[in-house]
């Protein structure tokens, strides 16, 4: 019998609750210590649509998922132990795209195809406002390692946000860029863009200026992230490749193959050694410094459309068009 969910307070934007029913636990007393023999640990169901981005708190202690489709439902898990801690009865009219947290941990961005970006303080979980400035679907987000800027690619180009302030800064760039992905360098002094033509953007934020601009790849860019040394680029596509390439000389390192069709999203586990890859055949993880394939995970009935790594790098999450978030780690051994 499915357990109720019991209601343990209302904070303004948020219901906590606590609910057994919404996990199943995948028992496996396999002791593994290498990345190539992820578990699958738990399955967390919740949404009713699918599933298109994960980020996990800097403490590694919750888990925040977003809703596409019409749902517009941000739900928060326990990846200890697949516990749902609570959601939002609707923080955005559609689909959310994208989700981010200040690395300090204070704040919570989501932003949607209803051209809003919303904010949400992660001390008490309440709203705290809305930036209106996009005319177009809002897709990617991305927020400085200092917590101050936080900067929004939309089909109608770029903004930046003063994320302490809660007040716009300013547009990089405007519509000659439909921009599907966004990320900032560990250093916070670059930010790469991806648009639907395939090109990648490096911008100086420090002036504004496009430092360097290069076609990546001969389909949409669907996302792209920093390895933690700020060095490498990684870049993935429509196109069914991933590719790295060197910051400084903007050359390209190496081309990963294998997926058989888009890749939708990729994470880094924070050690820099592992490469996650997510598509339409499941789950890929990459040896990032040789390019060799290491494991395949496959757990989703439907595409995979969110990976991300927790900040500790000991679980990865996974999201699909099934609905379901996937909570995968490397299983203690008991006696």
């Amino acid at each position: 019998m499915a357990a109720v969910a019991l209601p343990v307070t209302t904070w303004e934007g948020f219901y906590v609750h606590q609910a057994d029913a919404a996990v199943e636990v995948t028992p496996n007393a396999q002791d593994t210590n290498s990345f190539a023999n992820l578990q699958l640990l738990y399955t967390l169901k919740g949404h009713n649509g699918t599933v298109k981005s994960l980020v996990f708190t800097p403490d590694n202690k919750i888990l925040v998922s977003g809703g596409a489709e019409n749902e517009g439902v941000i739900r928060l898990w326990n990846p200890a132990n697949g516990k749902k801690l609570g959601n939002t009865t609707k923080a955005h009219k559609t689909a959310i795209e994208s989700l981010v947290i200040s690395p300090d941990g204070q704040t919570l961005v989501s932003c949607s195809n209803d051209n809003t970006i919303n904010l949400w303080n992660l001390k008490n979980f309440k709203f705290s406002r809305s930036f209106v400035g996009h005319t177009s679907n809002v897709l990617s987000l991305a927020v400085s390692p200092d917590s101050k800027v936080l900067i929004s690619g939309a089909l109608d180009g770029i903004r930046l946000w003063d994320l302490l302030q809660q007040r716009p800064l300013g547009t990089l760039v405007r519509f000659d860029n439909l921009i599907y992905t966004l990320a900032i360098s560990p250093d916070g002094q670059t930010l790469a863009s991806g648009d639907n033509k395939g090109v990648i953007k490096l911008w100086n934020l420090s002036t504004g200026q496009l430092r360097s601009e290069f076609v990546a790849h001969s389909n949409s860019v669907s996302a792209v992230t920093f390895t933690p040394d700020g060095e490498t680029l990684v870049s993935a596509s429509r196109d069914r490749t991933i590719k790295l390439w060197n910051i400084n000389t903007g050359e390209l390192v190496r081309t990963l193959t294998g997926h058989n069709n888009w890749v939708n999203a990729i994470a880094i586990n924070p050690d820099g050694q592992t490469l996650a890859s997510a598509g339409r055949d499941g789950i890929k993880l990459w040896n990032l410094p040789t390019g060799e394939l290491i494991g395949i995970l496959s757990g989703h009935t439907d595409w995979v459309s969110a990976i991300a790594f927790s900040p500790n790098g000991k679980i990865l999450a996974s999201g699909g068009f099934d609905q379901k978030i996937k909570i995968w780690g490397i299983p203690v051994k008991r006696n």
